[in-house]
């Protein structure tokens, strides 16, 4: 049996289980995969999800979960589907529910340098080796199975169907916006605090106006219709291990030490 696995059917015969069921997909999550996990002995189960993969400014970010098997949180979702008040208000809860989490960051420069896949491995590495505890269990949102250093499943709509990658998306979610709505202020043109380094119209206004910062992910399309003038530059990203302390500072909430 393979550690590293994509779960595509919901009905699915795989790690957990022979002919296990979890019924329909939905956009309600539940336990029922952290649950067939911990039934085959695999104690820490941790979920991941990643935003900001489609923008064009600011790092790519991958949330950790690793969720209590007691107790309970309601109204968690895919932070898609969830109003920014409230992503913030379930951020609190999870943070004091959650056994653990943690987020990992790839920056602009290492999705250019690398490519999307690649920093996709990098954020979740990091966020994975922030977490105070090993995992037994990786589960990640989506149809390709990228953590090939644990042992992992991919699920199809996790987001939707899984309770700690809905989690995972929601705290990636929320720290990232924290970081974009602070770095708004060393880029105003961009108003990146409203748009959070997506494609916006006044996003694009000011990208045809000025042209790009240093914050920009300067290797997609988007970048070949720009203006011919240097990125605006920043000391706090003149490298990645700036880029990812600024970050650190940015996002970490009063008394968590997880970052």
């Amino acid at each position: 049996m393979s550690n590293t696995e994509v779960v595509i059917e919901s009905n699915c015969k795989s790690a957990f289980g022979v002919g296990a069921s979890f019924g329909p997909m939905t956009s309600r999550p539940s336990l029922s995969f952290e649950r067939s996990c911990w039934e085959a002995g695999e104690t820490t189960v941790v979920g991941v999800d990643e935003v900001g993969r489609g923008a064009w400014a600011g790092p790519l970010t991958v949330g950790a979960a690793v969720v209590a098997p007691h107790g309970r949180v309601n109204g968690i979702r895919d932070s898609k589907q969830l109003r920014p008040h409230v992503r913030k208000q379930l951020f609190g809860r999870i943070d004091r529910w959650a056994r653990a989490w943690s987020v990992g960051h790839a920056t602009p420069a290492e999705c250019d340098q690398v490519g999307m896949t690649e920093a996709l491995r990098l954020a979740t590495r990091r966020a994975l080796d922030l977490l105070p505890v090993a995992p037994d269990r990786v589960l990640l949102d989506g149809n390709v199975n990228f953590v090939n250093w644990r042992p992992s499943k991919a699920l199809v709509q996790g987001d939707r169907r899984c309770l700690s990658i809905a989690a995972a998306s929601i705290m990636a979610k929320v720290v990232r916006d924290r970081i974009m709505a602070v770095l708004a202020a060393d880029f105003p043109p961009y108003r990146f605090e409203s748009n959070k380094g997506y494609p916006a119209p006044v996003h694009r206004a000011a990208l045809a106006t000025h042209g790009p910062c240093a914050i920009h992910r300067l290797s997609w399309a988007f970048a070949e219709s720009l203006p011919d003038a240097e990125p605006v530059p920043s000391p706090a990203h003149g490298d990645s291990e700036a880029a990812l302390a600024t970050y650190a500072q940015a996002s970490a909430p009063t008394g968590t030490t997880l970052f």
